[in-house]
């Protein structure tokens, strides 16, 4: 069994910084194909950042583009989100997740309009608030 954890979400000024973790545990975890996606109450999923290690491929929304950076410590099997200059509509709920198995187009991945059906393993969210 495969678990993500994420850690790092809490509540800071508009301009402030977070980092959040994705921990991943469990039997033979070799995902190379992960990314972190948001989501507000009432609204749909979005795809933030993706990182397909097998070709150091990275995607960055466009909203997030320059201020945001997804890395990973293969080591410590552990997905990074680093996120600088926050603004308020940053604020949402922020999952993790984890390709099971298949290729990897990242930017595709991210950016489909049902990532449940690409990515098999999620985490249970870090909440991010942003005040003005």
């Amino acid at each position: 069994q495969v678990q993500l954890v994420e850690s790092g979400g809490g509540s800071v000024q508009s301009g402030g910084s977070l980092r959040l973790s994705c921990a991943a545990s469990g039997e033979s975890f070799s995902s190379n194909c992960m990314g972190w996606f948001r989501q507000v109450l009432g609204g749909k999923r979005e795809g933030v950042a993706g990182l397909y290690t097998g070709l150091g491929s990275t995607y960055y929304a466009d909203s997030v583009k320059g201020r945001f950076t997804i890395s990973r410590d293969n080591a410590e099997n552990t997905l990074y989100l680093q996120m600088n200059s926050l603004k308020p509509e940053d604020t949402a709920m922020y999952y993790c997740a984890a390709r099971r198995r298949g290729s990897c187009n990242i930017g595709y991945l991210i950016t489909a309009g049902t990532p449940s059906a690409f990515f098999g393993y999620w985490g249970q969210g870090t909440q991010v608030t942003v005040s003005s």
